[in-house]
């Protein structure tokens, strides 16, 4: 920061020190193109941190690792919350990637042919901006009639860490993703009377397929079209796993590919939750209708007590507030229309925006070498 509290002037800027944050800037440096990295918080992959206890992830370490540096063999097939963190701070440190701590970013605004970034009382410019921060920070907050009445403990399932606390006690999940899935199997497996409240329609697939982890297939599979390749899988995925309806579900008229490539959502990937289901171990009712003081009751006229509710109920972001000044990288929700490449604003790129069924950090890593590449073009055309 220059001295007065001036503008401080910088080639790039990452928002965000996260696995899309920390693979932009180092894939940037490789190039040539220094980074300056601002993180909200008061270190490297914050949102991994806050995550629940027993998560691991759902796609495997061979394919999980960030440019330029493997994740250890000694993880395991799907590695831990805590490798994954591990992971992060020693991309970090191998890179030496120092990100700006405690720098919360207000707005990014365009400036001449470059872009003004304000982050409370400093400003900085930069002709290459890299939006990291992902989709994790911004929960999305159901509410239902009734839900203030509720006098037990309700809250979003990022704020979740394990069942320890809930031994013994009635807790209903909201929402039947990733997520919740796992968090009522930690619940059932740490004494709770876990249920699930599933409102839509789902896709279930198990993790591992004939001994091999699901994604897998999904990339052999990438370049078929989705309905054909949701064709192809249907039988092998019914006998691994039966139908929905056999446990009180419905099953999504979409097939699992054909649901991440249109509507951006990820089917379950089941790590025993519908086992628990089957066994009756956990329970599944359909949506809300509403709250009264001790309990919920569901559209089909069912009624039952709770201790606690914790609302799976995913993210939602929106980035209209961070970038007033190109809306036209936005869609109508703000997400960003286009992300891991060039998007219509020169120099303002995303990385990690969205889910991928082919694994979220394998999707970071391509996207933060593709627009590394392309900002590092775009830059020798302005100088």
């Amino acid at each position: 920061m220059t001295p007065g509290g001036g503008v401080e002037r910088v080639e790039a800027l990452v928002i965000g020190a996260g696995p899309a944050g920390l693979a932009s800037a180092q894939c940037l440096g490789a190039l040539g193109v220094h980074a300056t990295i601002l993180e909200k918080a008061d270190n490297v992959g914050a949102v991994w941190r806050g995550h629940y206890d027993r998560l691991h992830l759902h796609t495997p370490r061979a394919s999980s690792s960030l440019p330029g540096l493997w994740m250890p063999r000694s993880f395991g097939r799907y590695p831990s919350r805590d490798q994954v963190v591990a992971y992060l701070e020693t991309y970090a440190a191998t890179f030496r990637l120092k990100p700006r701590f405690d720098v919360r970013v207000g707005a990014v605004r365009r400036a001449g042919e470059g872009w003004r970034v304000e982050a409370g009382a400093l400003t900085f410019e930069a002709r290459i901006v890299v939006v990291a921060v992902g989709w994790a920070s911004f929960p999305n907050l159901a509410f239902f009639p009734g839900q203030e009445r509720f006098v037990g403990a309700s809250f979003h399932s990022s704020a979740y860490r394990n069942g320890s606390e809930f031994k013994g006690k009635r807790v209903l999940v909201v929402g039947f993703g990733n997520s919740g899935a796992e968090i009522a199997l930690d619940l059932c497996e740490s004494g709770a009377q876990a249920a699930l409240s599933v409102r839509s329609p789902v896709r279930i697939l198990p993790r591992d397929l004939f001994g091999a982890p699901i994604v897998n297939f999904a990339l052999m599979q990438k370049a078929l079209p989705a309905k054909l390749a949701d064709a192809i899988n249907a039988p092998i995925i019914r006998l691994a796993l039966g139908a929905p309806e056999d446990i009180g579900l419905v099953q999504s008229a979409k097939g699992p590919a054909q649901m991440v490539e249109e509507d951006g959502k990820i089917p379950v990937l089941d790590v025993g939750t519908v086992a628990k289901i089957r066994a009756g171990e956990i329970k599944t009712y359909p949506g809300i209708a509403k709250f009264d003081s001790s309990g919920v009751s569901f559209v089909d006229a069912r009624r039952a007590d709770f201790d606690a509710v914790i609302f799976a109920t995913g993210f939602k972001p929106d980035y209209r507030a961070l970038l007033p000044d190109a809306p036209e990288t936005l869609d109508a929700r703000g997400m960003p229309v286009i992300t891991d490449r060039r998007t219509s604003a020169p120099g303002l790129y995303f990385v990690g925006a969205r889910a991928a069924a082919t694994g979220q950090l394998r999707e970071i890593g391509i996207g933060a070498r593709r627009v590394a590449k392309d900002a590092r073009a775009f830059l020798r055309t302005v100088k």
